[in-house]
């Protein structure tokens, strides 16, 4: 099992929960009976040593101060939702080097921390949906893309345009890409708004590149996903399909963007939905 942030979350809750615990039921009765033996005499003196008899050990003090806030942060990113930071330009232009995004972990059903076990089915991801999940051929690693196709349909893409149980998928192109920071180097590009479901989006394509084509069935229980920057994004062209069991969240919000390579704070990101 490998010793991400979930684990230490759920291992650090663990341990001060149970210091916590024993400490409530085990340590601090034997601390009052201590301090009353050592109160039946009266004066002062004994007053100081019940004192300090009743004072809590360091190590129980740093428990019951951590444990409520560790279990909130613990609950929220596991059931509610989580902040990720998108490293790379794959999902250009809807996602940016450097942005910080919120993800809901609750759309597509509740799953235990750690073990990723679903135990509570509310939905399922809808073509079109931005969804982080965990990279099938290393699960240890976030990907984020676009969900394009769904259990049972024939994805086809040629030609840069994706088909879908034998429809196209509209395109119109909206001009020319001018990129900055870290994405200066998409400069070019050409600017294209897909309707993919009931989702409007743009997407990246570079003409002069030649395109990845497939064409797949979605096998049950899995999903086809591909990044906007269509000709720069690792996706289900190349490694193939994410296991529904892989789903971490829905992407819905940018909550702050930072690249250096821009000037630092991308003011015009933050607060930004995800389409």
């Amino acid at each position: 099992m490998n010793l991400d942030f979930p684990t230490i979350l759920v291992a650090a809750t663990l341990i001060t929960g149970l210091i916590w615990a024993a400490d409530a039921l085990l340590w601090a009765p034997r601390r009052r009976r201590a301090a009353e033996a050592l109160g039946a005499g009266g004066g002062s003196a004994d007053a100081a040593a019940v004192e300090k008899a009743l004072k809590e050990p360091t190590l129980v003090e740093y428990a019951k101060s951590f444990f409520p806030v560790i279990l909130v942060v613990l609950l929220l990113r596991s059931f509610l939702v989580e902040p990720f930071r998108i490293p790379s330009g794959s999902m250009m232009p809807t996602l940016l080097v450097g942005d910080f995004i919120l993800v809901n972990k609750y759309d597509y059903g509740i799953r235990l921390p750690v073990l990723n076990t679903k135990v509570l089915d509310i939905g399922e991801p809808q073509r079109g949906d931005v969804v982080v999940f965990r990279f099938p051929k290393d699960p240890s690693v976030d990907y984020i893309k676009r969900v394009v196709g769904l259990p049972g349909d024939h994805v086809v893409y040629r030609n840069k345009t994706l088909t879908i149980n034998g429809e196209q998928v509209p395109q119109i192109p909206i001009g020319t890409y001018i990129g900055s920071g870290s994405g200066l180097s998409m400069s070019g590009a050409s600017l294209r708004r897909e309707k993919l479901g009931k989702v409007e989006h743009d997407i990246l394509v570079v003409p002069r590149m030649p395109g990845v084509s497939t064409d797949v069935v979605v096998p049950p229980g899995h999903y086809f996903v591909m990044g906007d920057n269509r000709d720069n994004s690792n996706d289900s062209r190349y490694w193939g399909f994410v296991p529904d069991g892989n789903l971490v969240g829905k992407a819905f919000m940018i909550w702050m963007n930072w690249d250096s390579a821009a000037g630092g704070i991308g003011w015009d990101r933050i607060g930004k939905s995800i389409n």
